[in-house]
């Protein structure tokens, strides 16, 4: 498997960062994930814009232009012959000094690579969640940066698997719906969409935008809601949106049932056709 490294296309077993690396010593980067269809990189220019605008905030200079990063992915894509694939950028501040100061580390690192897709068949994959005990912070302009450092994410999905679920629902520290470790949340009440707001903690996600805008399209209302997590038990229909699955639908949420909404499977659908859409405009 050849893996992106600097501007180079290598080897994975060379594809080697430094022991000093900010991003291993202290999480100090950034990470996109991103759907690769018919060797075509999906929402390139919302998953460049949210990794741009996290740089901004983290003062890490990007060391390599849009469409020279996309050109790369894709010719990654062609020589592995993954046409389908998710493909992970990674930046990370690169070496510096010794301590938390970012004086001296002038030389970003960037990282991509590729990894097996999971299947995306007609019927939204359905999920179980469990509430976590960890809580993200509100209000926090770090939550809109998909940051490399993702412990307490990390440990909230330990937590929801030992529960059997499949991911973890996280509350913020008020005790409000924010999102999960990995995805955004949307379930559906009085026939219209509801989804939590940004400032609860939720990540600014690229799959969550389209949806957003398909509803916007469709004449479908969305709220932005603050909620507690009983009232997810109350809702008509409940799915997440995340950029490998697309929609997933959430049938259990802490051991209790959750109806299913036509809503999920009709978004995931025109999420699908959308998707496709790209991958044939793009491979031409």
């Amino acid at each position: 498997m050849l893996v992106f490294l600097n501007g180079r296309l290598v080897p994975e077993a060379d594809a080697v960062v430094s022991a000093f690396d900010r991003g291993f010593l202290y999480g100090d980067g950034l990470f996109e994930t991103l759907r690769v269809m018919n060797g075509v990189p999906l929402d390139w220019g919302g998953h460049w814009r949210r990794l741009a605008s996290g740089a901004e905030t983290l003062r890490i200079k990007l060391p390599f232009a849009s469409d020279f990063l996309r050109a790369q992915a894709r010719e990654l894509s062609r020589q592995n012959q993954l046409p389908e694939a998710i493909l992970r950028l990674t930046l990370s501040r690169g070496v510096g000094q010794r301590g938390y100061s970012p004086k001296g580390a002038d030389t970003p690192t960037l990282v991509m690579s590729l990894h097996p897709a999971p299947p995306l068949g007609p019927v939204a994959p359905q999920w179980k969640l469990h509430t976590a005990s960890l809580r993200l912070p509100a209000g926090d302009a770090l939550t809109a940066c998909k940051s490399a450092n993702k412990l307490l994410h990390v440990l909230a999905r330990a937590e929801a698997e030992a529960a059997g679920a499949d991911d973890a629902l996280l509350l913020n520290a008020f005790g409000e719906v924010a999102e999960t470790t990995s995805a955004n949340l949307f379930w559906v009440e009085g026939g219209e969409l509801r989804t939590p707001s940004l400032a609860a903690g939720a990540l600014p996600g690229v799959t969550r935008a389209s949806v957003l805008a398909w509803a916007n399209a469709h004449a479908l209302p969305v709220h932005e809601t603050t909620v507690g997590p009983d009232r997810l038990h109350r809702a008509e229909g409940c799915f997440l949106t995340l950029s490998s699955l697309g929609v997933v639908e959430v049938v259990v949420l802490d051991g209790r049932a959750i109806p299913s909404s036509p809503l999920t499977q009709r978004i995931r659908a025109a999420l699908l056709d959308a998707w496709h859409a790209e991958a044939r405009a793009g491979s031409g």
